[in-house]
């Protein structure tokens, strides 16, 4: 194994086998989360670790109503049709044995509270707020998990297209943290057997420009 293998072997799973997944396995991922970068090191970042199957498995009832119900909002059958072609994508984390739901809140940015304060026009408020940089936090607090997970062999699945359905998912979880709210979900587990291969990767030359 080269030093990069955990990157390059990492890939989306959404099937898992039936087996448990240690506390302290767990606790670790989301400790290499928690050494993500984070804009201003604000760590806006919380997660919430559910293990009930039984709770898995309402939420991802919770994400299918909600996403048939946004489909029935289509104006034609093709549009609701691809809609729905994806739904298995969206609940595919029912049989993991562990969500890791995670939680971001908004990022404190003192440069949009000056220019604001100082009447600047909305369209540099908004070029301002364009980079997401809350967002880009947790994506990298994910990022870091999913790596740890690969390394340690498990296999996770990240899905942000769940939170369409996140205020039916906060109450049936029942956790409210002022400020925060459902940004993206995990499904972790121990890998089933021959899952797919990993979709190829655009070749570098098409996605990176050297500025000499």
């Amino acid at each position: 194994m080269t030093n990069l293998d955990f990157i390059y072997k990492r890939k989306s799973i959404r099937q898992f086998q039936d087996q448990p997944v240690p506390k302290a396995d767990i606790l670790e991922m989301l400790k290499a989360a928690t050494y993500a970068p984070s804009p201003k090191h604000q760590q806006n970042w919380h997660f919430v670790v559910l293990q009930d199957r039984e709770k898995i498995q309402e939420l991802a009832e919770i994400v299918y109503d909600s996403h048939e119900a946004i489909g029935r909002l289509a104006k034609n059958e093709k549009d609701f049709k691809r809609h729905m072609s994806v739904i298995n994508y969206y609940t595919c984390f029912k049989d993991a044995p562990v969500v890791v739901l995670v939680y971001g809140c908004e990022y404190n940015m003192i440069e949009y509270k000056i220019m604001k304060e100082n009447d600047a026009p909305q369209a540099v408020l908004e070029m301002l707020q364009s980079a997401q940089s809350g967002a880009q936090a947790i994506g990298a607090a994910v990022e870091n998990f999913l790596l740890a997970a690969t390394a340690m062999g498990y296999g996770t699945c990240y899905m942000t297209g769940p939170t369409h359905a996140k205020l039916a998912i906060e109450a049936a979880i029942d956790f409210e943290k002022p400020g925060y709210e459902l940004m993206s979900m995990i499904s972790l587990g121990v890998a089933a057997e021959n899952t797919p291969a990993q979709p190829p990767r655009k070749p570098l030359e098409e996605v990176v420009t050297f500025i000499d």
